[in-house]
């Protein structure tokens, strides 16, 4: 956790994702490749883009979701948002990783392409593919020149529907689509793509503002003699459990009994407090942001394990060992659930600030974001009595450091919002 912040500052730190989180929970291969990373800036681009990456080579994975269990794969689509110079390059490194994979079988999207191109493409690889542009001007650009842009087709792919697509000679139909995307670029050329807040894009597409620049570092102008080999080391490891699954029967990831209680209750609770806050608009997000979290805990347990198949044919799986649960399917390690609770819950953070921007500053190119506030979330969490420990669990579940909920506490009993009955015992006041 970060400490010795002013309150400004820790309002900034409360957003980034890695800074908060306990590195040494994610599995070797994002270790290494976010040791690449300098800044928390760079480090959250990397963390998401590297994963959104590895979302695209984990076939024959899914999760089952909802009363109507419906099955979602691992593939997730993310915006970065920031401006020039901030560092978004970084996010390239991602591409690196699965190069290798499409070498050997074709992944890789252009995001250049007209409507029909990018449909045949797709149709060539079995309606699985990988978006990456560090430009988001290259989409939007191709978007208007075209007669059809395939802003459908990736909300659709986004819930795996069938992608249909119809000629004067021919029609056809792409069905149970499977795409990846990561995007950097402006705040004007991530409003181009997702409008309004009304587009069902909206609270499909991760997003993650990037809001700060950081001073010159000399390390920019040196150049890396391991980056090279750390990325090729990963990527021949991402390779490796690619085609382990590849060749693999479909397998069912899951969640334990007590993450999915974990899971109901809090976005339960959290729900109508972004309502509030936000609107009734901003209910798809909240709703979605379980299937993704469900999503990063999948890539991540996948991730941890170097030869998945193999393990999953063996009744002593570390991965199947939950009882009553058959070895084919995976069940959820707990630093994975906790690691990808964190991601989500910070992810709607960043979202909340992007439909803020969307909402109320539709002719600004460079608004300023206005953070989310967390101290109203993180209240609206707790029970109506609760105890310190309580306070500081909950508080680090969604990535605050044990020093700021206490400053807040105080702040609520200076104000009146709670109550102290005993030593390290707090009511909430109506």
């Amino acid at each position: 956790m970060i400490e010795n912040l002013n309150p400004i500052q820790e309002e900034q730190a409360n957003l980034r994702i890695v800074e908060n989180m306990d590195v040494n929970n994610l599995p070797e291969l994002m270790q290494s490749v976010l040791s690449l990373a300098h800044t928390p800036a760079e480090k959250d681009m990397l963390l998401m883009s590297a994963l959104t990456a590895c979302s695209s080579v984990l076939p024959n994975l899914y999760v089952k979701y909802g009363m109507a269990a419906k099955k979602y794969y691992p593939n997730l689509q993310l915006f970065i948002v920031g401006s020039a110079a901030c560092g978004k390059g970084i996010a390239n490194l991602a591409l690196e990783l699965v190069k290798p994979i499409h070498e050997a079988n074709p992944l890789i999207i252009p995001g250049d392409a007209t409507y029909p191109a990018f449909y045949q493409t797709l149709a060539r690889q079995n309606g699985r593919g990988y978006i990456h542009e560090s430009e988001g001007s290259v989409i939007t650009d191709i978007w208007r020149s075209s007669t059809a842009n395939y802003n459908t087709a990736l909300r659709k792919a986004a819930e795996h529907e069938t992608i249909s697509r119809a000629r004067c000679r021919e029609a056809s139909v792409i069905p149970n689509p499977q795409i990846s995307m990561v995007l950097t670029g402006t705040f004007s050329q991530y409003h181009a793509l997702v409008p309004s807040i009304e587009n069902g894009y909206f609270s499909r597409l991760l997003t993650l503002i990037v809001d700060e620049h950081e001073a010159f570092d000399s390390r920019y102008v040196q150049p890396s003699e391991t980056s090279d080999d750390t990325i090729i080391a990963a990527s021949e490891k991402l390779y490796h459990l690619y085609e382990s699954l590849l060749f693999a029967h479909p397998r069912e990831f899951r969640l334990t009994p007590e993450q999915r209680t974990r899971l109901g209750k809090h976005l339960e609770i959290a729900h109508p407090t972004l309502i509030r806050m936000l609107g009734e608009d901003f209910h798809s997000v909240v709703l979605r942001m379980a299937v993704h979290i469900e999503r990063i805990a999948m890539i991540l347990s996948a991730l941890r394990s170097p030869s998945i198949s193999s393990e999953l044919d063996s009744d002593t799986s570390s991965l199947s060992s939950a009882r009553g649960v058959r070895p084919e399917n995976i069940v959820c390690a707990d630093e994975d659930y906790a690691t990808a609770e964190l991601i989500g819950n910070k992810l709607i953070l960043h979202m909340a600030q992007a439909y803020q921007l969307i909402k109320g500053t539709q002719k600004i190119d460079t608004p300023t974001v206005k953070p989310l506030d967390q101290k109203q979330i993180l209240l609206s969490l707790l029970p109506d009595e609760f105890e310190s420990k309580t306070l500081v669990a909950e508080a680090q579940s969604q990535g605050i450091s044990r020093r700021t909920a206490i400053r807040w506490s105080d702040e609520w009993q200076t104000v009146g919002l709670i109550q102290k009955i005993k030593y390290g015992t707090y009511k909430k006041i109506a």
